[in-house]
């Protein structure tokens, strides 16, 4: 189909970023690598007024240390997420997920920003960004504002940026010694979204696990933070039997959808067996 017709503007910095949108009002779209945006457009399942095109500012580009975080450009691609060293260094679940995004063409042109901006649940980042603490640093008229990635989902497709807000990029916690990952996906087909998946982070001492922090994909209208399988987990054994009863509680909490890929009791079930899965290869057993 043939997208509805739109003003479109393609500013060089962030500040030219927020005027424009500011400038078309609510009915603005931003659009970051458009693996998202453009076929919603050409599905006419939106139809904004203005198209504000962010791929020229190239401030919100690249990945920069931080003292004890990193920080991402909300315009860094996925594939250059996959290349940096330091990512690989002090975040490799966000490294482990995007590996699952698409395929290399998508990875090329999509961006980390614009994946979590779009918010949509079976997306495979908003996990990893709840399970690892991280802060959406977002500019708009009144200046620059840090939102926990707790209070960043709000619902399907909708987040807690305002109509004049652009994310310019996120800020990555680094891990301390002795925190491992794994993130564990299930797709119909290779390239798809998320039926469900886990982004899991373990933390090992003398062979069982101090703390685990467990997020949760495509099991609610956001991503979610799975608290009472990471309270569960918390001091047992790294033994199948031991991590299996920990994480036969990985549903609860949860509102997973019903849909053509599956009902909310198979999701459910997915839920504990990946979560089950995730934690035994974070914690390398």
């Amino acid at each position: 189909m043939i997208p509805a017709e739109f003003d479109y503007v393609r500013p060089a910095t962030a500040a030219e970023a927020v005027t424009a949108v500011t400038d078309a009002g609510e009915d603005a779209k931003l659009m970051a690598g458009g693996q998202s945006l453009i076929p919603m457009l050409r599905l006419r399942l939106s139809y904004p007024s203005t198209v504000v095109d962010v791929s020229r500012v190239e401030e919100m580009r690249g990945v920069r240390d931080d003292g004890d975080a990193l920080v991402i450009g909300a315009m860094t691609t996925h594939d250059e997420i996959l290349r940096d060293a330091l990512i690989k260094e002090h975040a490799p679940l966000i490294a482990q997920a995007t590996q699952t995004v698409a395929d290399p063409q998508v990875r090329h042109r999509g961006t980390f920003g614009g994946a979590l901006a779009h918010a949509d649940p079976a997306g495979d980042l908003g996990a990893v960004a709840l399970t690892l603490g991280c802060e959406f640093l977002a500019q708009g008229t009144e200046g620059r504002r840090s939102i926990a990635a707790s209070d960043f989902f709000d619902d399907y497709l909708t987040t807690a940026l305002t109509p004049d807000e652009v994310l310019v990029g996120v800020r990555v916690p680094k891990l301390g010694a002795g925190w491992s990952s794994h993130y564990e996906k299930f797709n119909r087909v290779a390239q798809a979204w998320s039926i469900v998946a886990v982004a899991a982070l373990v933390r090992r001492e003398n062979g069982s696990i101090a703390e685990a922090r467990i997020g949760l994909t495509n099991m609610a209208s956001t991503p979610l933070r799975a608290a009472a399988v990471e309270s569960a987990l918390a001091g047992v054994d790294l033994t199948p039997d031991a991590v299996g009863a920990a994480a036969a509680h990985a549903a609860e909490g949860s509102n997973a959808p019903s849909d053509l890929s599956g009902a909310a009791d198979y999701r459910e079930h997915l839920a504990r067996v990946l979560t089950k899965r995730a934690v035994l290869a974070a914690a390398g057993s």
